[in-house]
């Protein structure tokens, strides 16, 4: 059997994927003081670093859609249910068995069925449910002018952001604790940071 190194992620991507965790991370720190869950930075200046983080993270999404879109890249996340069974089976059972991981990264296919699904649902459902109620929210003294104070509720509008808050924290979580599960604690990370991960033949 022989290890062969490719290059997965490009610079850009490797840049995104980093930026937007420091980002979130920022976003979960500054959130949950907002929420009241403890005292750090106080609430005035946790709103305002919020509120930057976010203009920054969806501005770096503009840029990064605009990449997806003009390399193709966008393809790597059309979802299938071929071989989802498999990758379930192995997250489930044959990773605490010294099963073999069923999927192979290529240049063309860098996320499993099972990673497909859970981006299709992170971009489907908990990144309309954050943004759009984290919009609401920042231009909440706008409603009156457009009329909306008569059909939504702030209360509504903090709800759902808070769900779609721990939404977002837990698939970060459940990303982290996956990036740890390769052949070695630091493999799927360090592809992340030079581009380049081994296979097997």
């Amino acid at each position: 059997m022989s290890t062969e190194r490719v290059m997965i992620y490009k610079r850009f991507e490797r840049f995104w994927h980093w930026s937007q965790a420091v980002l979130v991370i920022g976003m979960m720190i500054t959130g949950f003081e907002i929420h009241g869950t403890y005292s750090l930075l106080g609430f005035g200046r946790a709103v305002e670093l919020h509120t930057l983080f976010a203009w920054i993270l969806l501005t770096l999404w503009a840029f990064t859609i605009v990449w997806q879109f003009t390399t193709g890249e966008w393809r790597q996340y059309l979802p299938g249910l071929r071989n989802v069974d498999a990758m379930i089976r192995y997250y489930l059972y044959g990773i605490f068995h010294g099963g073999k991981h069923p999927f192979n990264k290529t240049v063309l296919q860098k996320h499993n069925p099972l990673q497909r699904l859970a981006y299709l649902a992170f971009l489907a459902l908990m990144g309309p449910m954050i943004w759009g109620s984290g919009l609401f929210y920042l231009f909440y003294n706008q409603w009156p002018r457009f009329g909306l104070d008569a059909y939504i509720s702030l209360e509504w509008v903090a709800f759902v952001h808070v769900i779609g808050a721990f939404c977002i924290t837990t698939f970060f979580f459940v990303h982290v604790y996956l990036t740890t599960t390769g052949p070695t604690l630091l493999t799927h990370i360090r592809a992340m940071i030079t581009g380049y991960d081994e296979y097997e033949h």
